[in-house]
């Protein structure tokens, strides 16, 4: 009797991996090893293993990613200022690559010839993980069973009914049937009533933050300390990155901070509304962006915002493990050399805003920014400059019979 091929499922335990677990041992006879990364999504793991055991897989692999997932994508990712389409800021897009990359590595650990995903044919994901697979090891076989002509689960409710038939215990029912994505950086929300963009969010919808409505009157202040653009210390006190965020997501949830709804423009071609919360991550983006106001020359800072919308796509198409992001990574570091500073936040009824920046590397000088002249700025040369400045569409005003040629 041939034995069964090995395939790596990456495996979260919820609506469409516990279904599509069983469904690749029964449709193709394949032994299933279920690839868990702990990435700072709360309870949702607790008893994952007994679960994936229990429907089907031979074996389920946890690791604990939250550590790596902060200093080597999110740090990264904030120092290049990368938001996609000026709202998202890239929670689940950044995950997918390290959760493929530890998954090629349980494969390579395991002798598996194959990896597999639960992403619809549909999204993004299918491509940031198959574009990490082929990246890291073009030699594994892919398997993506909602492009496959046998998979008939091709909706969250037949998903429900398959689970329900096979008693796989999940959260989903038809009527609550949202599609959720969290870790340390976001919770996402798409589908059921958010399909319609007119439609708005309900309160009971939020999980990480309270609705607006319900913030409290009175605000509260953070400060944020930065090195080279990382976020070192929080009120005076040095902390790591994940308790760094953790302890942010708290603050800022309570106050409703980082609440955005957005219909996005997808990869694969079509707009997608979703709904995110990221209370920590608004902070920290609103943070370094102020620290960089003071510490940045205008030349760079204007060419880092090009690279950030770069930066943000790359990110958003899955494109982690290439030779351009890394190319663009050593562009921002050298940018950060200065970014060092304390920023204090005010955070009141969904709003976080700059209650004020300092650093030692400051390029802000009040002497020159007061409207009190001084020795140390001369008004009269900006007249030459003007004239010079202004020459092109002086000479193309005369071309074009204006007045006072």
């Amino acid at each position: 009797m041939a034995k069964a091929e090995k395939v790596v499922l990456a495996y979260s335990g919820g609506l469409d991996t516990s279904v599509i677990l069983p469904w690749l041992k029964e449709t193709y006879g394949y032994d299933v090893i279920a690839f868990a990364a702990e990435l700072g999504q709360g309870d949702e793991l607790v008893g994952i293993k007994k679960k994936a055991l229990a429907t089907g897989a031979v074996k389920c692999v946890v690791k604990d990613l939250r550590k790596e997932f902060v200093e080597d994508y999110i740090w990264p990712m904030l120092k290049a200022g990368a938001i996609y389409e000026n709202a998202y800021l890239l929670g689940t897009s950044v995950a997918r690559p390290l959760i493929a990359k530890h998954q090629v590595d349980v494969a390579h650990a395991e002798g598996a010839t194959a990896v597999a995903h639960g992403a619809t044919g549909k999204g993004n994901d299918q491509v940031r993980f198959e574009l990490t697979f082929m990246s890291l090891d073009p030699g594994l076989k892919i398997v993506a069973p909602w492009k496959d002509p046998n998979f008939t689960l091709t909706s969250r409710e037949a998903a429900v009914d398959y689970a329900r038939k096979r008693k796989i215990p999940i959260e989903q029912s038809k009527k609550k049937i949202y599609s959720r994505d969290r870790n340390l950086w976001h919770i996402s929300h798409e589908g059921a009533d958010l399909e319609d963009p007119w439609n708005e969010p309900k309160d009971d919808l939020f999980v990480m933050s309270r609705p607006v409505s319900k913030a409290p009157n009175k605000a509260d202040y953070v400060e944020i300390g930065f090195k080279e653009g990382v976020p070192k210390r929080l009120n005076g006190k040095a902390v790591g990155g994940v308790k760094m965020i953790e302890t942010l997501n708290t603050i800022g949830g309570k106050h409703a901070v980082g609440q955005d709804d957005l219909v996005e423009n997808r990869l694969v071609g079509m707009k997608s509304r979703g709904v995110y919360e990221t209370p920590g991550g608004t902070i920290l983006t609103t943070a370094h962006r102020a620290l960089e106001s003071i510490t940045l020359d205008r030349e760079t800072m204007h060419y880092k915002q090009q690279v950030a919308l770069k930066y943000a796509e790359m990110v958003y198409y899955g494109q982690w493990f290439c030779r351009l992001r890394e190319a663009l990574d050593a562009f921002v570091d050298v940018t950060q050399r200065n970014v060092t500073g304390t920023v204090r936040l005010k955070l009141y009824k969904g709003r976080c805003t700059i209650a004020g920046v300092k650093s030692p590397r400051s390029l802000y000088r009040t002497d020159l920014a007061s409207f009190k002249m001084g020795a140390e700025y001369d008004p009269t040369d900006a007249n030459g400059f003007i004239r010079l400045y202004g020459l092109p569409m002086k000479v193309a005003g005369i071309v074009d019979g204006k007045k006072g040629k």
